[in-house]
This record gives C-alpha cells, sequence and structure tokens, in this order.
C-alpha cells in the first residue's frame, strides 16, 4: 500500500538522560515523553545514540575501564548486555504498539544484543525506526564503534543502510562518526532521505558542524540528537576521581540537540544543558527547492565516472 505523501511534517527530538543500565525504567521514562511530544503535535521523535538503556559514556571520563582484567568493566559489561534488548523482543513490542497507538514515527538508539547464532554474546550500537502503523521498518547498527567504544560493541553491516518509507516520508538515519564516512553518507542520500535521524551522545561544536554539513549536502532535514548525563549517572561500579566525585551534577553529556534545514540552517537549537523535547515544523518541499543548486545523486553526480556497492548481508545470512 503506498503511503500518505505530507507536504508538512511536525518532527521532534527528546533530550533527555537515559536511566543507566535500567531497561524496564529508561523504557517507562522514554514512553512518556514520546507521549509528551505527540501530544504537542509531533509526527516523528528521534532519540540520542543508544538511549536504551544509556550511553557508554565511562569509556571516555573514568580512569583503568581499558586495564587488562579490569574487575568493575567487566562487571559493567556484563550489566550492559543483560540491559540490551533484543531485536525482535519484548521492548521492541511495547515501542510498536505504542507508535501504532500514537500513529506516530519513532526513531531510537539502542544496546543490542544477540543471544544465539552468528554473533553471540555480542553487543551493538543499534537504530530503530519504527513507522506510525507500529512496523519496525528499519534495524541497523553502526558500522564502526568509534575507538574506546571497540572495547563494548561489535562491527554492524549494511543490511538496513538507508531511508526507508513511512507515514510522513523517507526517514534514514546515521550514528554518530558515520557522518564522517563519505559512503555511508553517498547511500543514505541515495536512497531519496527526506527526514534524517542524526543520533550522538552528545552534539557539540564538531558534531553540529557535521550535522548541518549532512543537512545541506543530502538536501534533507536533519534531527541531530543529543543526550543529557550527569556524573551521577555513571555506573556505581566504578570509583570516580576525586574531581568528578566532588560534582555529581555536573554534566557529561550536554545534549546540544538541533533540527535543521536542507539549507544547513536551525529550525529548533541547539539547545544545551537541560532535557528538553525540540519541535519543529519541516516544509518538506523545500527539498525539491534546494537541490536545484545541489542534488548529490542526482544532476551533481557522475555515475559514468564513480559507482558504489553495498553488501547488505547480515553476518550468517546465506541471501
Amino acid at each position: 500500500m503506498s503511503k500518505l505523501r505530507l507536504d508538512k511534517v511536525v518532527a521532534a527530538i527528546i533530550q533527555a538522560s537515559a536511566v543507566t543500565l535500567d531497561t524496564p525504567k529508561s523504557l517507562e521514562k522514554i514512553i512518556s515523553l514520546i507521549r509528551e511530544a505527540a501530544a504537542s503535535g509531533a509526527q516523528v521523535v528521534v532519540c540520542g545514540e543508544t538511549w536504551l538503556p544509556g550511553y557508554p559514556a565511562w569509556l571516555d571520563y573514568l580512569p583503568n575501564v581499558a586495564l587488562w582484567g579490569h574487575g568493575p568493566s567487566k562487571d559493567v559489561f556484563a550489566e550492559l548486555y543483560r540491559n540490551s534488548i533484543t531485536v525482535p523482543g519484548e521492548e521492541c513490542t511495547l515501542l510498536s504498539k505504542l507508535a501504532r497507538e500514537l500513529k506516530f514515527v519513532i526513531v531510537i538508539g539502542v544496546n543490542e544484543r544477540v543471544e544465539v547464532g552468528p554473533g553471540n554474546g555480542t553487543i551493538y550500537n543499534s537504530l530503530l525506526t519504527f513507522d506510525s502503523d507500529g512496523t519496525l521498518v528499519n534495524h541497523r547498527r553502526k558500522l564502526v564503534p568509534t575507538y574506546t567504544e571497540r572495547m563494548i560493541w561489535g562491527h554492524g553491516d549494511g543490511k538496513d543502510i538507508g531511508a526507508v518509507e513511512t507515514g510522513i516520508g523517507r526517514v534514514g538515519g546515521l550514528i554518530c562518526w558515520e557522518h564522517w564516512m563519505p559512503l555511508a553518507r553517498q547511500v543514505m542520500h541515495e536512497s531519496a532521505e527526506q527526514i534524517h535521524a542524526a543520533v550522538w551522545p552528545t552534539v557539540h561544536d564538531l558534531h553540529q558542524l557535521a550535522s548541518r554539513q549532512y543537512a545541506f549536502e543530502g538536501r534533507c532535514f536533519v534531527l541531530a540528537a543529543g543526550i543529557v548525563m550527569k556524573v551521577s549517572d555513571l555506573p556505581k561500579q566504578f570509583e570516580l576521581p576525586i574531581e568528578l566525585a566532588a560534582e555529581p551534577n555536573r554534566l557529561i553529556l550536554r545534549g546540544g540537540s538541533a533540527i535543521i534545514a536542507p539549507d544547513a540552517s536551525y529550525l529548533a537549537g541547539p539547545i544545551f544543558d537541560q532535557e528538553t523535547i525540540l519541535l519543529a515544523e519541516l516544509d518538506l518541499s523545500q527539498i525539491r527547492r534546494e537541490q536545484m543548486t545541489l542534488d548529490t545523486t542526482g544532476h551533481y553526480s557522475r555515475p559514468d565516472v564513480f559507482s558504489l556497492t553495498v553488501n547488505r548481508k547480515r553476518p550468517g545470512e546465506t541471501s
């Protein structure tokens, strides 16, 4: 069945802290916030990188976590695995029902665990998109965990890279530093993306730059979603350095979420240092107006010179 084409869409970003390493409480919180966004008139919502059940900021802010045999790191990894979700699974079912009830598109970053088959025992940094009829229309895994992230996440694949048709237009997404992978960006652009979820742990200056560049290059709307996280949200298994222990309310992830137009201008935000829901109306006709001067998959491409192929098999798949 063909999807209804809308001219204007109200989009939202939920900028909030998860309940670290506690999936049931995090899920309860995000469901409440999604309902709040929907009540404000939004038709699509984006949440930050691995929002469920939290981004592992301890990798960058705490000492000794990378030491071989470090007991607290092992304990936290085991707890993260236990609280990561399976796809499909109970958490997906709840989010699917919510999307269907609200007639609402949900894009959310999750820690995903694999229990059986190829990759079992692995945690992936994944991005899930639920259509307004409740269908999970996209399930993709971050291609390359960045730097210290490789301690806990496996390498993703190209299975679901690209935008998908939803009730409010073609929606896609990349995770954090995938926005600096030129070929990944081009694959996304060629999928005729209209609304792009750019999920980050925090959208600092360089991440703002990457998000605005993506909007300009792809001639699409970008929802750059960050997370808020305090020192007190770090896993309790770790002993904090004195300077952090003295400031439990200090923000280590500051949000910075923003909604960006196809000409790279800001429609909302960026907003730092607070939990909030950003809202903006997206005029999808602006995409065509901006494509007059730059269309990286059309008149500004040279398929006779360049070619790009994508391996869309997930490990273990034979077809």
